[in-house]
């Protein structure tokens, strides 16, 4: 049976939509200034988002990483810095954006987009490092019910509707056998009537195509269609 993974699903996430940010702002129609706006707005959603995560990293993660595996904590600590570093720069040019001139704004833009793919250079190298050093050092050093107790504190430190944005989040980044058994945890974990209500707020980010996949490998749509 596979061990726990504390870092794979959520960074399976958050690289489909650093990278699909990524995309969009490079495309961005310069002429649109609402776009551009948006698009400034929704870097800062992510670096906030970004940091968030490596609070909760630092609060139910690293602790038990640095009592165990120190020289792996270490490594992250040096991501961290540079993370940092690239957050705040990717901060200021998406605040300065919405205030550009016409005339400066597709260069703004492209300076925002620089900023962005850094920050995704320096992002990946952190992920690599947690699931290639950390992630290792922890199943080496730690059982499978210090990482459970670990992983289930973090997930009761969360509200309702934060697990169901993290989840949503998360769920168009995974294969379909692993979407379907995160979906099917997560709907078996609550009373049969709201299951079905469960279910399609799980799949609303999901495309058309992975939305028709989950019902099916669940049994839907009739099975499911019967709990709502």
């Amino acid at each position: 049976m596979p061990r726990i993974d504390v870092y794979r699903n959520v960074h399976m996430g958050q690289r489909a939509r650093l990278f699909a940010l990524a995309v969009e702002l490079g495309a961005a129609d310069d002429a649109d200034p609402a776009a551009v706006e948006r698009l400034a707005g929704e870097c800062l959603a992510m670096t906030q988002e970004l940091r968030e995560h490596a609070g909760h990293e630092d609060t139910y993660i690293h602790p038990l990483l640095r009592d165990r595996a120190p020289a792996a904590a270490d490594a992250l600590d040096a991501e961290h810095l540079r993370l940092d570093t690239a957050l705040a720069a990717l901060d200021e040019r998406a605040r300065s954006l919405p205030k550009a001139a016409s005339g400066a704004r597709s260069e703004d833009r492209h300076a925002l987009y620089l900023a962005l793919n850094e920050l995704i250079s320096a992002y990946l190298a952190h992920l690599h490092a947690e699931e290639t050093v950390a992630m290792p050092a922890l199943w080496d050093r730690c059982g499978d019910d210090e990482l459970a107790a670990m992983f289930g504190a973090f997930r009761a430190s969360r509200t309702a509707e934060e697990s169901l944005g993290d989840l949503r989040r998360m769920l168009p980044a995974l294969p379909p056998a692993d979407r379907a058994a995160v979906a099917r945890a997560t709907v078996e974990a609550v009373p049969a009537g709201e299951a079905g209500r469960l279910l399609d707020a799980l799949a609303t980010t999901l495309t058309p195509a992975q939305r028709a996949r989950l019902y099916a490998d669940l049994g839907a749509p009739e099975a499911w269609a019967a709990l709502r």
